[in-house]
């Protein structure tokens, strides 16, 4: 189907002001924060989508995905637009992003069950005020959260910076409501727990955007306790020793909301006022009072006992004053987008990935160690460390973070620097049996090892695929691997 013809069918399902057809509007629409320097620059080579389309509830959902279903048109859902890989680039000439924007009430907030529901495009933050006001809170703090949407939280299974405390958005979710490609919807309800067979949110929980459109979540609700928090930060020896902290922190089963470690150089940039040129070690804590205390003093003791490691504690003023302003609203996103625009350099990428206590410390090493001596360009790096920032009781993640000079034109800046990076932290990753994405998801750029991260359970994945989106108008190019994209990656 042509795209005029799209956009006149469109017309008999979606009131006009529904869909979106301005030129900006699509370009920005073209591509999310993955290539975000050759979109500041207007050097894209991705197609623009035929509209942008805004149901008002999920029957209207149905309609426009039965219509793509009949007629082949590849749909990008798109909730919150805080992607950072590739989710929301758009691979076909005919494409129909279709945004939550009007899909934004608070349907619910049950205060004496703890849980609260919420349509795909309501804000994180805006949940968030509103359950404080009763003394409660989300406990989902991602870095996004001032912008991030529902729907997309849940599609790429998110974290939050308190993740170490309330886990991520897949410990959050008790129901939700999505909608299928053929337009079925199906409704899974809010529960404790059950036993009723597989857990379904999870064929929903981080799928990209590829079998559903999410129409709405329920999430659970916690106690909020800011009258607790207390900070406790050091300087380190190394990355290594951090790491050793942080086990023995997790395998101890406290539980603080936040548990970190940066490298020197990461530090640099985040704790400038009180690095002194060296590693960090940082948690945070919440909840009751008498749960914090204990977590305080036990966290305190593990470091005693590892002095081996430690150089010399950090006020806890320092940390909090850091934290508070960790967060990235759209007023600093724009500020990036006008630093690329005007002086032709961004803040920087991070590739995420995860690994059990072992093998954490052995991919950060050789990571660093064959960046430094096998990438073409590492002259022009500015900056390259790692931190880790969610630990579990088998193992944590750890962030690779990295800037550099740009000495190109704008279009060809991800095949010359970010993607020889990323392909050396994804390699080494799944050599020593880690994961390669932790929780930005894989999008589109790391499709390409999607099978060897699954390993023969990638069946189970593409069964998925066959199954509830068999005709492939899913966001194209997301998770699964596709022929002949190749090109869009140079």
């Amino acid at each position: 189907m042509k795209k005029c013809e799209t956009l006149d069918q469109l017309r008999n399902i979606l009131k006009a002001d529904q869909i979106i057809t301005e030129h900006d509007k699509l370009y920005d629409a073209a591509a999310d924060r993955y290539k975000k320097y050759a979109k500041a620059k207007e050097q894209l080579n991705s197609p623009l989508p035929t509209a942008i389309v805004q149901p008002a509830n999920a029957s209207e959902v149905a309609e426009v995905l039965k219509f793509c279903n009949a007629n082949d048109i590849n749909v990008i859902p798109r909730s919150g637009k805080t992607a950072t890989e590739g989710g929301l680039e758009n691979w076909k000439e005919n494409t129909l992003v279709i945004d939550s924007a009007r899909l934004n009430r608070i349907v619910k907030i049950d205060s004496y069950n703890m849980e609260a529901t919420v349509q795909a495009g309501v804000c994180l933050q805006t949940l968030e005020d509103e359950v404080r006001k009763l003394g409660l809170t989300t406990g989902h703090s991602p870095q996004s959260k001032p912008v991030a949407q529902y729907g997309g939280l849940v599609a790429t299974r998110s974290i939050g910076q308190f993740s170490t405390l309330y886990g991520g958005i897949e410990d959050m979710v008790l129901g939700l409501e999505c909608v299928f490609p053929n337009g079925h919807i199906s409704k899974i309800k809010s529960v404790a727990r059950r036993a009723g067979g597989p857990d379904i949110r999870h064929v929903v929980i981080g799928n990209e955007g590829t079998l559903c459109f999410i129409t709405e979540v329920t999430i659970k609700l916690f106690k909020f306790y800011p009258e607790n928090n207390r900070f406790i930060g050091h300087l380190i020896k190394d990355v290594t020793s951090g790491i050793k902290i942080l086990r023995e922190v997790m395998v101890a089963g406290y539980r603080p909301s936040v548990a970190r470690v940066y490298s020197e150089e990461d530090a640099a940039q985040h704790f400038s006022a009180f690095h002194e040129g060296k590693c960090i070690l940082i948690f945070m804590l919440e909840g009751p009072q008498g749960i914090v205390n204990a977590t305080v003093e036990g966290i305190n003791q593990i470091i005693r006992d590892n002095q081996s490691g430690i150089l010399k504690p950090v006020e806890s003023s320092l940390i909090e004053n850091w934290f508070n302003h960790l967060n990235w609203s759209q007023e600093r996103i724009e500020q990036e987008v006008g630093e690329m625009v005007n002086h032709s350099r961004h803040d920087g990428f991070t590739t995420e990935i995860s690994g059990n206590w072992e093998v954490i410390p052995q991919i950060y090493d050789n990571v660093m160690n064959r960046i430094r001596t096998e990438f073409e360009r590492f002259s022009d790096i500015t900056m390259l460390g790692g931190h880790s920032s969610h630990s579990y009781i088998n193992g944590t993640n750890m962030y690779f973070v990295y800037n550099y000079n740009i000495h190109c034109e704008p279009k060809d800046e991800m095949r010359i620097y970010h993607h020889p990076l990323q392909k050396i932290i994804v390699e080494e990753t799944l050599k020593l049996g880690g994961s390669m994405c932790h929780h930005h998801g894989i999008g589109k750029y790391r499709n390409q090892w999607t099978k060897e991260e699954h390993g023969s359970a990638y069946y189970i994945l593409e069964g998925l695929k066959e199954t509830f989106d068999p005709k492939g108008i899913m966001n194209f190019g997301c998770i699964y691997p596709q022929p002949n994209t190749e090109h869009f990656f140079e």
